[in-house]
């Protein structure tokens, strides 16, 4: 194959590739009803025209019989005057009009026929377009409602162009957003680590930062061991005690544990988190009353 025929198929293919996608089908089926109406149109006028020429053919053989009858009546008025010579001329000019008529008659019949042929083949015609445009009318609505149905169902899939570009504006956005808490999480560790300074607030140093991380396990610690006594599991420490302890009883002056003689001459045992036993008083009968 030349070169010249490569280019010429790539040329026709490329330019029926441009067309296909140009073109409609709803156009294209209006455009061919439209060229319908008007050869129906043409055909019509064609019906016209030979019906107008077989009435001008009408109109001259009566003209011409007209005139054959009107010579027919002046050769008889000449053979009564006696002149015989007028009389032949007269019928012999009715002869050539009557050659004149039958030839017009041939005429007159096929106009005539061929008036009835162009009148069947409008109907015909106008029959098929009627069709056409039913058929027309039903294929632009199927087309119609398949397109319809195409764009929705590549909306709902995400494939068509719009929805294309709001995909990908919302990945973007998803990426952009991802992006921000991914730089906010490690702005928020450099600034507890201390690395970056905190020019909002008050600012620290790694030894403050250090001592508030030790405080904050010293509390647990104690926590623990205070929870470890009240199960029994171990002494709690005197700190532990005192942070359990009501915030009324810390503020009270601390008093030494004094064993109090109990009414039976038992003594009473302090208690092992230093608080003091209540005493009972006996009162004797009619004091306090």
């Amino acid at each position: 194959m030349s070169v010249m025929k490569r280019l010429s198929m790539i040329f026709k293919s490329k330019a029926n590739e441009a067309l296909d996608k140009m073109e409609d089908p709803r156009q294209t089926l209006d455009y061919s009803y439209q060229r319908q109406l008007e050869l129906l149109q043409k055909v019509r006028r064609g019906v016209a025209d030979v019906a107008t020429s077989r009435k001008r053919v009408e109109l001259q053989i009566n003209q011409i019989e007209a005139q054959a009858r009107k010579l027919e009546e002046q050769g008889r008025k000449a053979l009564s005057v006696g002149r015989e010579d007028l009389a032949r001329e007269a019928l012999t000019r009715r002869g050539s009009l009557q050659t004149q008529i039958a030839d017009l008659r041939v005429q007159h019949d096929n106009l005539q026929a061929e008036e009835e042929k162009l009148t069947h083949a409008s109907h015909r015609l106008q029959a098929k377009v009627d069709s056409f445009r039913t058929r027309k009318e039903t294929i632009k609505a199927t087309y119609t409602a398949a397109e319809a149905q195409t764009r929705i169902n590549e909306a709902f899939s995400g494939i068509s162009e719009e929805m294309g570009d709001v995909g990908l504006a919302i990945q973007r956005a998803e990426d952009k957003t991802a992006q921000m808490q991914a730089r906010a999480g490690a702005i928020d560790e450099l600034l507890a680590s201390g690395a970056l300074d905190d020019f909002s607030g008050s600012r620290g140093d790694d030894i403050q930062a250090e001592l508030d991380r030790m405080g904050g396990g010293a509390d647990v610690e104690l926590e623990i061991a205070r929870m470890k006594a009240e199960l029994g599991q171990a002494p709690a420490p005197k700190s532990a005690i005192e942070q359990g302890r009501p915030q009324q009883q810390q503020q009270a002056p601390q008093q030494q544990p004094q064993q109090q003689a109990d009414p039976y001459g038992q003594p009473q045992q302090p208690d092992p988190y230093g608080q003091p036993q209540p005493t009972q008083q006996y009162r004797q009968p009619g004091e306090g009353q």
